[in-house]
């Protein structure tokens, strides 16, 4: 069923929607005033894409806004200790997934009553068809449990690494630059707009060196720190004995520190991916942001073309600058983050690649 969910096709149908969700936050960030807390706004705009793209839901914002904080919630509490006290974090916890499950059974309930003006299927639809295909008919339990799954797959690590992309390109402007003249260099940013048409997913994946930058942001910044696995056969690890039906965790982080095919580990260098170098090219499992075997993440695909689509964007629509004196220190818990959820302050773009004012600030020019 996922690989229908993940498919080349299925992306394809998903990638005007997933424009669209990018490009009305961006337009909302650059019109706010103030300056906005990246990884808060990025958590929203995952949990957006996942409701609005991925099932398909037509939920109006206010309830959307609601069914989120809910979420979050749910999700701050999800691993809390399972003592069942008033006030605990595991009561909070347990109610905000049952608040949660009404919300998703209310949506599921619309979605199956209203199947006009669709033109394209989501991954609830495919989910729902490979049951009938089965001969099974889904319950709403399980609908509810593989939607809650869904969202949870496509929210944190996403919004981590859309974090630590906007977080890069400010540290390294010239990163930002070069993805600019490669859109130009392709025909998709002509003056300062997207040409209408040009972003299909084979002229994503033809652009290299976005392509580079973000393997680059998932190398440096692996949104999480490792992964297990349970032992099918008994081996031999650096002269110890590893027994099969052990549980063995691996770790990511560690493994592209001490990777000897990458130069530099703690510069962010985009290059390191591309043609000349290919760094990631030498040996199997030296890098592996998602994973690896057969049990390597099945979002991968969608993750990264949410995070190109992204990075286009922000090269081509918007101005962005760091709204606090130094960039913040980064946590790794639970998933990799900067401490202040990184502050910065959006300013649109015309087709000119001028800024855009916002209402005050061209009343105020006006009175000048």
């Amino acid at each position: 069923v996922f690989s229908k969910i993940f498919s080349h096709e299925a992306l394809e149908s998903y990638l005007p929607k997933i424009q669209l969700v990018i490009k009305d936050t961006l337009r909302a960030w650059s019109s706010n005033p103030e300056s906005i807390n990246v990884y808060h706004e990025t958590q929203k705009l995952t949990f957006r894409m996942a409701i609005r793209v991925l099932l398909g839901f037509r939920i109006p914002d206010e309830e959307l806004n609601r069914l989120f904080q809910v979420y979050q919630q749910f999700v701050e509490n999800v691993f809390s200790l399972p003592v069942d006290l008033p006030f605990s974090g595991y009561r909070r916890g347990i109610r905000a997934r049952e608040t949660l499950q009404k919300g998703l059974e209310k949506a599921i309930q619309e979605k199956l009553q209203n199947t006009q003006g669709k033109d394209y299927a989501d991954a609830l639809d495919i989910l729902i068809e490979s049951g009938k295909e089965h001969g099974k008919e889904l319950t709403m339990q399980e609908l509810k449990d593989g939607t809650l799954e869904l969202i949870f797959a496509a929210y944190a690590t996403t919004a981590s690494a859309s974090t630590s992309l906007i977080m890069q390109l400010l540290k390294h402007p010239r990163v930002l630059e070069k993805l600019r003249e490669e859109l130009h260099s392709k025909g998709i940013l002509h003056n300062g707009c997207i040409c209408e048409g040009s972003l299909r997913l084979d002229n994503i994946n033809s652009l290299h060196y976005l392509d580079c930058v973000i393997k680059e942001v998932l190398r440096l910044f692996t949104p999480i720190s490792g992964g297990y696995r349970t032992v099918l056969q008994t081996f031999e690890l650096d002269g110890f004995q590893i027994p099969k039906g052990w549980s063995v965790m691996y770790s990511i982080r560690d493994t592209h520190d001490t990777a000897p095919v990458f130069k530099d580990v703690d510069v962010f260098d985009p290059d390191r991916f591309g043609q000349g170098r290919s760094e990631d090219k030498e040996g199997r499992f030296h890098y592996l942001p998602f994973g690896g075997g057969v049990r390597t993440c099945l979002g991968k695909h969608l993750a990264k073309l949410f995070l190109k689509a992204l990075a286009i964007e922000l090269a081509s629509t918007s101005r962005f600058e760091l709204a606090t004196r130094t960039f913040p220190k980064i946590t790794l818990v639970p998933v990799v983050h900067p401490v202040d959820g990184l502050k910065v302050k959006f300013f649109g773009l015309d087709s000119n690649q001028n800024e855009i004012l916002t209402g005050t600030d061209a009343m105020l020019g006006a009175t000048v």
